[in-house]
Order: structure tokens, then C-alpha cells, then sequence
């Protein structure tokens, strides 16, 4: 029999309700999960960039990365010239939304201590090939050499760009200078191609991506930029950090 178009109205209205009230529903369940989720999928990467920290957490269970994360670290947040921010919690100020400001205003510094070991982890984030990339780069805290990264994507090429969160690219990166002799910044770069000699790269550069040019473009921008937005936090309040000058 067909139906009235008055019918057809009032079932679509009555049917877009319930549906919507059931996905509201769904969200507050699950939300608490969800964030539980991100912020220890966080807090491993953090830890994630010290190499001593990063075979003991892949076989941690939740708790005990979220308790480990709580021996090892303090978190503060600083703005763009290098002052404490009171009152916000590092661990939740949003790093892809800062990112899309000319300068950061809100810049999280994680302090890892442990065994007499020190460093200071810092986040990055930028664009790849397709789309976001992001992670976590640890420096001494004389702010010259990198000590570990961890790196993370949304959707980089398998096999090709995606291979940043592998262990093989982020080993390269440890016992890179980030400053010249003159205490200058150099950050660190990946050069185009792979299977560099060493002693063809430096202090200051790392091995290539094969197939993924745009994807290590994105990596050294990421790292020229969040390095120098940190360039006033260190000068103000690591011991050390004052004495060079970074153009």
C-alpha cells in the first residue's frame, strides 16, 4: 500500500531521532575509553623516543606504561618566549591545533630522568606526502645532540614514507648534533636517497628514504621548526642552554 508523504515525513523525523539519540549514546559511553586510549598511545611515544625506555614498554601493559610514564617524567608548558605557563596540563594541550598557528602559544616540554640519564623530549608535528605526521624527538639538555625520536603517521605509503615509524629509521637519528661547533642551529636532515655512507652524512644528517622524498621533506621541516620554537624555553631555563647562540 502506498504510503502518505505526511508518513513518510514523520517516520524519517522519528527514525533520524532514535538513531541520533543511540550514536549520542554510543559516544558517551565510549568516550572515556576512547581518550583513556589516545592519551596512552601519548604517553608511549613520549616515552617511546628514550631507546632504554622503548623495549621496556612494549612489554608493558597499560598500567604500567601510564605508571612507568609517571616515574620518568615532568611535563610543563611553556609560550613562544620561553616562559612556565601555569595552569595547563602538557599532556592535553593540542598539537595539531598549534600547529596550524603561525607560532605555537603553547609549547609542552617533557623532563625524563632516570638511572642519573636526563633529557628533555619535545613534540613535533607537520605534513607528509598525504597527510599528518607527528612524534616526539629527546635531547640532551645542553640542547646538541638527539638522544631518540619516536615518529607516527596518519597515511603515509606502506613500505615507502610509512617506514619513518620503524625502528630502522628512528635508530638513525641517535647521536645526531642538532647545533654546529658555534652553537648554531642545524637541526638534523634526512637526505634524499638511501644507502649513504656515513661518512657521507655528518653529524647533522641521517640516511634517506628510498620512494619517499616528500614524506623526509616533511620530517625535516617538522624538526627545523619545533626545534626552534624551543629555542627561548632553553635559553631561559635549561642549565647550559644559555650560552648558545641559535640563529
Amino acid at each position: 500500500m502506498q504510503q502518505s508523504n505526511t508518513y513518510i515525513i514523520v517516520f524519517s523525523l522519528i527514525l533520524t531521532i532514535v538513531l541520533g539519540g543511540l550514536l549520542s549514546g554510543v559516544s558517551q559511553v565510549l568516550g572515556p575509553r576512547q581518550k583513556k586510549a589516545i592519551d596512552l598511545d601519548t604517553k608511549k611515544q613520549i616515552l617511546g623516543a628514550i631507546p632504554s625506555e622503548k623495549d621496556k614498554i612494549a612489554a608493558m601493559k597499560g598500567d604500567e606504561v601510564i605508571a612507568r610514564y609517571g616515574e620518568v617524567i615532568q611535563s610543563y608548558v611553556a609560550d613562544h618566549e620561553g616562559n612556565l605557563i601555569d595552569g595547563v596540563v602538557a599532556e592535553e594541550v593540542n598539537i595539531e591545533k598549534n600547529y596550524k598557528l603561525p607560532v605555537p602559544g603553547q609549547l609542552p616540554v617533557f623532563k625524563y630522568a632516570h638511572g642519573g640519564e636526563e633529557a628533555y623530549i619535545l613534540p613535533l608535528f607537520g605534513a607528509g606526502l598525504w597527510d599528518a605526521i607527528w612524534g616526539f624527538v629527546a635531547i640532551t639538555p645542553d640542547f646538541e645532540e638527539v638522544i631518540g625520536i619516536s615518529l607516527a603517521h596518519r597515511g603515509e605509503t606502506p613500505g615507502l614514507g610509512a617506514r619513518i615509524t620503524s625502528a630502522e629509521i628512528q635508530a638513525r637519528y641517535v647521536g645526531k648534533k642538532i647545533v654546529d661547533d658555534a652553537g648554531n642551529l642545524m637541526s638534523v636532515v634526512m637526505v634524499k636517497g638511501e644507502k649513504n655512507p656515513e661518512s657521507s652524512l655528518g653529524p647533522h644528517k641521517v640516511d634517506g628514504l628510498a620512494g619517499a622524498t616528500l614524506t623526509a621533506a616533511g620530517v625535516n621541516n617538522m624538526l627545523q621548526a619545533y626545534l626552534g620554537y624551543y629555542k627561548n624555553y632553553f635559553d631561559k631555563n635549561v642549565k647550559g642552554a644559555s650560552a648558545l647562540s641559535m640563529n
